[in-house]
């Protein structure tokens, strides 16, 4: 199966060439482009006030006031320090580069900023991560509506965390697919003790969440991942973080591609039926009949 990347390309590459073109000597050009990510997140990197050498990356996440409750703001000035500027107009969150001052190690700053919306994601996860670490036991629940119809769940018990995605299935199929998806998925587990628990759940909510108002109904969906010390002690957290946000995309993902690919087997079948009868058709007889020539 595909990973997805948890960087933004799009935003690495348009950064990467006003920075090399900086330092070849070039003008800089006025930039305005609008990005758009997963989970309705919205990128957009500009000019700061019609200065070409000041870089402005801003970003807007519908769901950031409740990331925001978590430590969003603190962690992005902790991960971006000097870069971090006053948030754009109708943004949640903004970084400024100096093209006339243009670090040395400037591509992990471009990675750093592909990062944009991930960084955003992770301080619920790091949250909550400390929590078990700890041993705490009791905080609230963290409720994330990254979606319309959709939310995600993090609770911290003294040996595990729990997140609990809820996502609609817009057709009945990918309902069927997305049960086989999940079926794998517990199936890798038994090749590999260390994965984390996975679960998953139909039209009702599992048991973590028969307290709340989650939501239920045919085309809903709970998948569960149950997180061990061993996914998120300070070496493997990183790499946990960067999988889990991305789960409900990588899901939705393959059940695209999976629906694609029966598609396209179909057609090549029907294609290849259609030969069948082709070359079974009869030809038509022709007639013995012999005819004369009257002048």
């Amino acid at each position: 199966m595909i990973l997805l990347e948890t960087n933004n390309r799009v935003v690495e590459e348009s950064i990467s060439v006003r920075i090399k073109n900086a330092l070849a000597g070039n003008k800089p050009e006025n930039t305005n482009i609008f990005i758009s990510d997963y989970a309705g997140v919205l990128f957009h990197i500009s000019n700061l006030e019609g200065q070409k050498n000041q870089l402005r990356v801003s970003i807007a996440l519908k769901f950031y006031a409740e990331l925001q409750q978590h430590g969003a703001t603190e962690l992005l000035n902790r991960v971006y320090g000097s870069y971090v500027t006053e948030p754009e107009s109708g943004f949640n969150f903004s970084l400024l580069v100096d093209l006339e001052k243009i670090p040395d190690d400037w591509e992990s700053l471009v990675k750093k900023i592909g990062q944009f919306k991930r960084n955003c994601f992770a301080s619920v996860f790091e949250k909550y991560f400390d929590f078990q670490e700890k041993g705490e036991e009791g905080h609230k629940r963290a409720v994330i509506n990254y979606r319309e119809d959709e939310t995600m769940y993090v609770e911290a018990k003294a040996d595990r965390v729990t997140v609990v995605f809820s996502t609609v299935f817009r057709d009945s199929d990918d309902i069927v697919l997305g049960k086989v998806f999940m079926q794998e998925l517990r199936e890798g587990r038994r090749a590999s003790q260390t994965s984390p628990q996975v679960l998953f759940t139909h039209k009702e909510p599992p048991l973590e969440l028969q307290d709340t108002n989650a939501r239920v109904g045919d085309e809903v969906g709970y998948i569960t991942f149950v997180l061990f010390p061993r996914h998120t002690n300070r070496a493997a957290r990183e790499n946990t973080i960067n999988l889990i946000h991305m789960f409900r995309d990588y899901l939705h993902y393959h059940i695209k591609c999976t629906k694609a690919y029966i598609h396209s087997c179909m057609r090549a079948k029907t294609t290849d039926f259609i030969k069948v009868l082709n070359r079974a058709r009869p030809e038509s007889k022709k007639s013995n009949e012999k005819k004369t020539i009257r002048t």
